[in-house]
């Protein structure tokens, strides 16, 4: 008997050890400085609908706007990170997002590097959709990347990091300094390179965000509100010229992922993973060649 209790106490151990949050080694929200709203950022839509306090940033949609705010310069490669809170309750329809992107020079043909919380109905997770467009899809279409994932907190309670290293050899994103996703480059086809602006944003998205639009922004639940804190900004500014160089979020200056990094991406991906464009047998694949050798 005592034998068998210790057999089903080391299986609950391992059971709840493989599912418990896993140390990455490393902080890239400790390593790079903060930088103030206003020392990086300006507002780029619905200033009535933007607040600054006590060093966090509140913005909010409702039935007249949204909001959203762009950085002061553009960026050829960095890290980019900010911390979140979201809007509680019904927020079906409403997009709360964090994202680099070019779109305003190359409207329709443009590079973009995404993170972007898909609201939802109570009682279901928020989902957390990180997303790499490459000039469009080079026929005036564009074509997502899009890998999804349900979170391992609730992201209304708190304020949580959230991060995107943007480097000349691949794309990796974080929350809470784990890395849940890698991009490498493995063409100039497949990969952004083009300068491009941080920028965040709550806006309607009602046609495809929640359940592909199944739920719209109802507008009882008004305002919707996204708070921002903890800001960094660090990488080769688009003039900075050839003599700038990358940026790391590893313990290696040269860049990549350490071991403890990849195994903590490893437990995000099996546990939080819920959707990814590679293994979409509905998507058609020629203009994603990266999903052949995903």
């Amino acid at each position: 008997m005592a034998a068998l209790l210790v057999t089903l106490c080391s299986l609950i151990f391992m059971l709840c050890s493989t599912n418990a949050q896993p140390s990455p080694g490393y902080s890239p929200t400790s390593k790079f400085r903060t930088v103030g709203f206003y020392q990086g950022f300006r507002n780029l839509w619905g200033a009535q609908h933007q607040r600054f306090d006590q060093n966090t940033l509140t913005i909010w949609l409702d039935s007249s706007s949204g909001s959203g705010f762009k950085s002061n310069t553009a960026f050829t490669s960095g890290y980019f990170g900010a911390a979140m809170k979201l809007h509680p309750g019904y927020t079906a329809g409403v997009i709360t997002s964090f994202y680099l992107s070019n779109n305003e020079e190359h409207p329709g043909n443009h590079d973009e590097i995404d993170i972007e919380f898909l609201g939802t109905t109570p009682g279901k997770p928020y989902t957390l959709q990180t997303n790499v467009y490459i000039r469009g899809s080079g026929d005036g279409r564009i074509v997502g990347r899009e890998m999804k994932f349900h979170l391992w907190f609730d992201p209304t309670q708190n304020f949580h990091n959230y991060g995107m290293l943007w480097s000349p050899n691949e794309i990796i994103f974080f929350v809470d300094d784990i890395p849940i996703r890698r991009y490498p480059r493995k063409s100039d086809y497949t990969f952004p390179t083009r300068p491009m602006w941080l920028y965040g944003s709550i806006w309607d998205a009602s046609s495809w965000a929640t359940e592909d639009g199944k739920y719209k922004a109802d507008y009882h639940y008004q305002p919707f509100i996204g708070k921002y804190t903890n800001f960094k900004l660090s990488g080769c500014r688009a003039d900075a010229g050839a003599s700038c160089h990358a940026v790391s979020a590893s313990p290696s200056p040269s860049g990549g992922l350490s071991g403890q990094q990849y195994q903590a991406m490893q437990w995000a991906q099996n546990n939080y993973l819920v959707y990814d464009y590679c293994k979409d047998w509905r998507r058609d694949h020629s203009q994603t060649p990266e999903c052949y050798s995903h």
